[in-house]
């Protein structure tokens, strides 16, 4: 554990926080969270989470954009879920990355736990973009991915992480419960 994993753990727990309140403001924490976890990430081998973390970066930018462009700075934005179809292609987009970056890093770096990694960085990229467009989806996937990232960043020696990813799994919960119910009650969400 080092001041850094400190710092990256209290910016996590104020953005997740914020986005199961459904505030705009959950971005810039998200942002700043994910530049330190990227140099954590890297140092710890976990060259999958690492380079998801510029990803995010960009995608939390790209999510804000939306956020606000929608009103989410003035009034209320809406949830919704995905069709079938849509479904359908992100759980396979999930799959085609696994494969691809985990037999990738496998093959070609010294990646502590590859498929694991990839598996979690697949599934991050797909429910970061579903929560970017605020689909309810996107919190069944990130209740899966902090499942498996409890375990992995264990495995690394990343406990106070693992915590993290732990109180992000309660937070997911949450958040899933409240997207629900907003988008039964067709409550705008900010």
């Amino acid at each position: 554990m080092n001041t850094l994993e400190i710092i990256a753990v209290i910016l996590g727990l104020a953005n997740v926080g914020l986005v199961v309140r459904r505030s705009i403001w959950n971005y810039p924490f998200g942002m700043a969270m994910v530049a330190l976890y990227m140099l954590i990430f890297w140092e710890a081998r976990l060259y999958g989470e690492a380079v998801l973390q510029v990803f995010f970066f960009v995608v939390q930018a790209w999510g804000w954009w939306l956020w606000a462009r929608a009103g989410g700075l003035v009034e209320a934005v809406e949830v919704s879920w995905l069709e079938w179809p849509a479904r359908f292609g992100s759980l396979l987009a999930v799959a085609l990355v696994t494969l691809t970056v985990g037999w990738g890093m496998a093959r070609f770096t010294d990646a502590a736990m590859p498929y694991a990694d990839a598996a979690i960085t697949g599934a991050s990229v797909v429910a970061q973009i579903l929560l970017s467009i605020r689909r309810i989806e996107n919190w069944i996937l990130w209740i899966a991915i902090n499942v498996g990232a409890i375990f992995l960043y264990i495995e690394r020696g990343l406990q106070l992480t693992a915590g993290l990813y732990g109180a992000f799994l309660i937070l997911a919960t949450m958040g899933l419960i409240q997207w629900i119910r907003a988008e039964r009650k067709s409550e705008a969400v900010a």
